[in-house]
């Protein structure tokens, strides 16, 4: 999925129009990015019921959203000021990826029960496949030939690349067979379980998107190139290819979901707190990068696995999911407001995450800290309840 894997390229991006006259004073370029990402996330409860009572048109929907991604890109490239990169940069792209995006997924949830962890899993992990190239092919664009341009190329690839695709995707079941008048089962929200993962979810999402949003300029401020920063991001997406595969498949009743959603929390919290704020070298960002990446990215993948633990009817999955990406959405768009109010004018290099990024550093930790204790108390209540 290259259209995913552009938002997640945007802390290049960020670096580059910080640079630029017209966008250096603003603390909130940020939002750029974190508007694409995050109504791909918010908008899935108010997606998937439509695509649910309107399925038979789920490929018409496609080339309806893509069309639109595209445009949002395109239109960016004449875009002056710093509102008019969030309308389509932003917002434009965000809605086009929503109604491009979960059709997709819908297909996947025709073919895939008992293995539906490892299947979100590959496709969460698509995103970080293209996110392995995109930040390299960016960053030289943008020092090359500037963003107008870059946008323009990216539009015209992603096109390329992504349209011979669109005839081969299909659902397992004929037109004929998709109900128009299925009801969505919101049964889960019923259960406690649920309310605890969402809870879990939602903190996860606060701190999740900082990393790769910062890295670039943090390489940067720390005196490293700007080419550092692209190979950071490259790597973040590799290990997140790796994380989003291996927690997906061992979620498939393999190891218990709640241990994996604690070490994937506790691991993300300790790499960022141990190994961003005392980074003074390129060599402890990358390996932060991987563990992070690797971790932290896992967690997404667990989704599936979180709604089959909180209902047993198997048409609710899509359910669960949408409101697991609207509790990460609101964490992405969060992001870049609080972003805005954490970073800090002042450089000093040597001390913890270089001063400008402490606070962002330790929102991040301690958001992946409280995500995990949230799942920690809830089982350590289980058992206990269990042994009484």
């Amino acid at each position: 999925m290259e259209h995913e894997g552009f938002p997640l390229s945007f802390g290049v991006f960020q670096n580059y129009y910080s640079t630029l006259p017209q966008f250096a004073n603003s603390p909130f370029i940020s939002i750029v990015g974190t508007t694409a990402s995050g109504i791909s996330y918010l908008g899935a409860p108010f997606i998937i019921p439509i695509i649910k009572r309107y399925s038979r048109y789920q490929r018409q929907m496609i080339w309806v959203g893509l069309p639109l991604c595209l445009s949002g890109l395109a239109a960016g490239s004449f875009a002056t000021t710093l509102g008019g990169l969030i309308f389509t940069q932003g917002i434009m792209y965000g809605v086009g990826f929503l109604i491009f995006y979960y059709p997709i997924l819908s297909f996947v949830n025709e073919y895939w029960v008992e293995r539906r962890g490892m299947a979100y899993g590959i496709l969460c992990a698509s995103s970080g496949v293209s996110g392995i190239v995109m930040p390299f092919a960016i960053e030289s664009m943008l020092n090359g030939y500037g963003y107008k341009t870059t946008l323009r190329a990216i539009a015209i690839g992603l096109a390329v690349l992504t349209v011979p695709l669109i005839p081969f995707l299909n659902g397992r079941l004929p037109a004929s067979e998709h109900s128009n008048g299925g009801r969505t089962d919101w049964g889960c929200l019923k259960k406690p379980l649920f309310w605890v993962y969402c809870t879990s979810n939602v903190i996860q999402g606060l701190g999740y998107f900082f990393p790769s949003l910062y890295l670039p300029s943090y390489a940067t401020s720390i005196g490293l190139r700007s080419a550092h920063g692209a190979l950071l991001l490259a790597i973040f997406s590799v290990s997140q290819v790796l994380g989003q595969f291996s927690f997906g498949y061992v979620s498939d009743h393999r190891l218990p979901l709640n241990l994996l959603i604690i070490t994937s929390t506790l691991i993300s919290a300790t790499a960022c707190l141990a190994l961003w704020g005392l980074a003074r070298s390129l060599a402890v960002l990358v390996v932060f990068s991987f563990v992070y990446g690797f971790f932290a990215a896992g967690y997404v993948a667990m989704w599936a696995r979180m709604g089959s633990a909180v209902t047993e009817e198997p048409t609710a999955a899509l359910a669960t999911f949408s409101l697991f990406c609207f509790g990460k959405g609101v964490g992405n768009v969060a992001a870049g407001p609080i972003s805005a109010s954490l970073i800090r004018s002042d450089l000093v290099i040597g001390s913890y995450g270089a001063m400008k990024y402490k606070a962002i550093i330790l929102f991040t930790g301690t958001c992946m800290l409280c995500s995990a204790i949230s799942v920690v108390t809830w089982s350590t209540r289980s058992k206990m309840l269990r042994n009484q």
